[in-house]
């Protein structure tokens, strides 16, 4: 019987010496070793969920835009005036500055340039726009933009017709939206709708369609002495076409 009570009492004798040993050296001693240093044991867990995201990079938006919009682009040439027009239906309905077709000149246009049969409907001496009906049908029309989200700092870009001594090509500006005239305080239209740019006018520019960098149409370059390139709003577009 006092054999079997001594036996009890080494036992929990040295059960209590294995529990300090074991808390106050052997646990503290693993902890600190490098073996452990990658388990953060007082961090909550951290779940890993998949997640894919998909970057549409800006430059590649702008190439497929400019791509889409210079299919819309018309070439327009008299004798003492080059520029370009724009393809706003369909069924070629083309509108361009009426300096660029001078009464009493002649004057062709170019679509891909390939000239066409034309027909002038429409003259607006208070926007200087023109409208002209090609004698063509399927074509590619441009987008309008609405302007009344149009921003200061906006991107844009303006596709032209470079008329050159070995025929034409498209070129490409960009720039920002620099100014915006649209209504005095009181809410009344302003007599003449402008917005400016910081593209550098170039020669034979006139005419050129400017667009956001979705393809938009934005309106089309004024025939203007300013040096930057001022913008006749799409908004004149619209009643000039009576949509």
């Amino acid at each position: 019987m006092r054999k079997n009570i001594l036996i009890l009492l080494l036992i929990f004798i040295f059960g209590m010496a294995g529990g300090i040993f074991s808390d106050q050296i052997l646990w503290p001693y693993f902890v600190v070793r490098p073996l452990f240093d990658k388990y953060n044991l007082d961090q909550p867990p951290i779940y890993v969920t998949e997640k894919k995201e998909t970057i549409v990079r800006e430059n590649t938006a702008l190439e497929e835009a400019i791509e889409k919009v210079s299919k819309t682009i018309v070439g327009v040439r008299a004798k003492t005036t080059k520029g370009s027009g724009l393809v706003v239906t369909n069924d070629g309905l083309v509108v361009t500055l009426s300096s660029l077709i001078p009464i009493g000149q002649t004057f062709g246009f170019y679509l891909e340039e390939e000239s066409k049969q034309f027909q002038v409907l429409k003259r607006d001496p208070k926007t200087g726009l023109a409208l002209v009906k090609l004698d063509a049908d399927r074509l590619l029309a441009a987008d309008f933009r609405n302007l009344e989200d149009l921003n200061l700092g906006e991107r844009v870009f303006m596709v032209s017709y470079y008329h050159g001594q070995r025929g034409l090509t498209k070129t490409v500006s960009q720039g920002i939206v620099k100014f915006i005239a649209r209504s005095d305080i009181s809410g009344s239209v302003i007599s003449k709708e402008i917005i400016e740019t910081d593209i550098v006018k170039a020669a034979n520019v006139q005419g050129s369609p400017v667009f956001d960098i979705t393809g938009r149409l934005i309106g089309i370059a004024a025939d203007s002495s300013n040096s930057l390139i001022e913008v006749i709003p799409v908004s004149q577009i619209k009643k000039l076409i009576g949509s």
